[in-house]
């Protein structure tokens, strides 16, 4: 077994169970730390697999950006099961784990041989090949990826305007 195949495996299995732990959390911010080192491990996924770009636009946008918004919305909407600030060590124990396997993977990975074989090769397409391939090999996953997003926003919609509703009354 190669060193990259063995943090393929670790990072793999972190990866699962932090995003395991993101949707089974009561308390939002836990979830939502959870889901950063989720997006981390897909980074470090990216990055084993020969693709340093993809890797550092999903750490700037989905670790970086989108969850520091997700936790400001989570923190100024004020839900009542938001739970204490003060966490319980217990709580916290497998973030710390998690970070302590992704500190070694990243210094294995830091330093392996530069002259090691990455496992797949790169191909270079422009964006029109790329776009051709999807839409034309790929269409179905297309339309049932819009389908989820526009679902996802009728919900958001639909949850907002009744949150909106019950707050005039209670005020009036």
């Amino acid at each position: 077994m190669t060193l990259y195949a063995f943090l393929f495996y670790i990072v793999a299995g972190i990866t699962v169970a932090s995003t395991a732990m993101a949707i089974t959390r009561r308390n939002l911010v836990h979830a939502v730390i959870y889901l950063i080192f989720s997006y981390f491990g897909t980074a470090v996924l990216f990055y084993l697999f020969g693709a340093p770009l993809l890797a550092a636009f999903e750490v700037i946008i989905y670790a970086g950006a989108i969850m520091v918004l997700f936790l400001f919305i989570v923190m100024m909407i004020r839900i009542e099961s938001y739970g204490e600030l003060m966490f319980p060590p217990g709580q916290w124990l497998p973030a710390a784990v998690f970070g302590l396997v992704y500190l070694v993977v990243g210094i294995l990975m830091i330093s392996a041989t530069p002259g090691t074989e990455i496992p797949l090769q790169t191909v270079l397409a422009t964006p029109r090949e790329f776009a051709r391939y999807v839409f034309q090999n790929h269409w179905l996953s297309v339309e049932i990826v819009s389908l989820l997003l526009l679902v996802a926003l009728v919900g958001a919609l639909h949850l907002g305007r009744h949150k909106g509703r019950n707050e005039v009354e209670e005020v009036e």
